[in-house]
């Protein structure tokens, strides 16, 4: 009660007589009293949720007024799986918005996932579809997965491969949490293939580089592919492995300008690639 009433800026007797006014009114019991302290009631926390998602909505509310007032300055924090997918959906939210400060980190989709359920960022984009009542998600692409190999890999120079002829080899591997790991692991499994992989890397460059000096074939989805002198795609036939690129942030705060404003450029730039 005495912690209530600092934050409000009001005495302590004051706070005491509103609860128990509150109490008095509506025949309920907010606060079991154990000696000098209180615990919420099974009604009062009950409450308590309520009242939470009454100061969200006003926290929303003066944010829009804020907003409109300062021509939607602010800062927006946005997490991604990585670079290929996030920043043209940054350069044209930038374009429209140029007083809007962005920060992107970048990380695996269960991290992103749990960055946005913290609040620690505004909007994720991962690899895969969220069914989680608390996050708005948004598709956004599919992208298909491709394995490769450094030129001087025994497989390099085939022109005509099929799933079961990666049986046995060494692969690097992302981390486990690694959507695209996942799905290839998943395909894998399903075609009776397996392989051996016994080096894993924190990011795709990682898994890159690492390719590139022989230890071990790759995979990566074909958006994220960079031509390198010393890479190439194998021709797998019969790989029809993808990822999906979702865009996802809290339900409750969609409607926050900043966020709103970034899932419309979102939701353009995905009508642009279906319209070509």
């Amino acid at each position: 009660m005495s912690a209530a009433a600092r934050l409000l800026g009001i005495r302590q007797p004051t706070i005491s007589a509103h609860i128990a006014g509150l109490e008095k009114r509506f025949g309920v019991e907010l606060f079991v009293r154990r000696g000098r302290g209180v615990e919420l009631t099974n009604f009062g926390t009950a409450l308590h949720e309520v009242s939470n998602r009454i100061y969200r909505a006003e926290q929303q509310a003066a944010l829009l007024l804020m907003s409109a007032r300062s021509q939607y300055e602010g800062h927006l924090k946005v997490s991604a799986v990585g670079p290929y997918n996030v920043l043209p959906m940054v350069k044209r939210f930038r374009a429209l918005f140029p007083k809007i400060r962005l920060a992107v980190s970048v990380g695996d989709s269960r991290q992103i996932l749990e960055r946005i359920l913290d609040q620690r960022d505004d909007v994720g984009v991962l690899l895969h579809a969220v069914h989680d009542e608390r996050v708005h998600c948004i598709p956004y692409r599919r992208q298909a997965l491709v394995v490769f190999a450094s030129l001087a890999h025994s497989l390099a120079k085939r022109t005509n491969m099929k799933m079961c002829d990666l049986e046995g080899y060494e692969f690097v591997m992302r981390e486990q949490g690694s959507q695209t790991r996942s799905v290839f692991e998943s395909g894998l499994a399903a075609s009776g293939v397996r392989v051996r992989s016994s080096l894993e890397m924190g990011s795709r460059e990682a898994v890159r580089e690492a390719v590139a000096q022989g230890l071990g074939l790759g995979v990566v989805a074909q958006t994220a592919f960079v031509a390198d002198s010393r890479l190439v795609v194998l021709p797998i036939r019969d790989m029809a492995l993808s990822t999906h690129v979702h865009v996802i942030c809290l339900a409750e705060r969609r409607s926050a300008p900043l966020i709103s404003n970034f899932l419309a450029v979102v939701k353009e730039r995905k009508l642009v690639r279906t319209s070509r």
